[in-house]
């Protein structure tokens, strides 16, 4: 590697958009049924005490968090890119970047803090 090389760590960031692209296409669509259509038309009756002791469960607690986080990064690395195409803000490089993976990780870390709490 030469002395004017940079090194990148776009191929990081790429595998967090694209598990959380995964993730979220195939699993949100389920929590959205259940819980935003099903339950308010009476199809399904949620029991709201096994829920909560489910939500309590260590192996549920870490499948919430990897989906709000890879859904996080998800979005952040898409409104990244959004912004440099759409806006044409590309000078503003080292900025957006931080803007952008920094909400992701403020909310991976408020999603840990209300996961250990709950």
């Amino acid at each position: 590697m030469t002395a004017s090389a940079k090194k990148s760590h776009d191929g990081f960031f790429w595998s967090l958009f694209s598990s959380g692209g995964m993730l979220a296409a195939i699993l949100i669509p389920i929590h959205v049924f259940i819980f935003w259509v099903a339950a308010p038309h009476g199809w399904l009756t949620p029991n709201y005490d096994h829920l909560r002791s489910l939500a309590q469960m260590p192996l549920v607690r870490l499948y919430l968090f990897v989906l709000c986080s890879l859904s996080l990064f998800h979005w952040a690395h898409r409104f990244r890119f959004t912004l440099y195409d759409g806006l044409q803000i590309k000078h503003l490089n080292e900025l957006v970047f931080v803007c952008c993976y920094g909400t992701a990780l403020a909310g991976t870390i408020v999603a840990a803090y209300l996961l250990s709490t709950f």
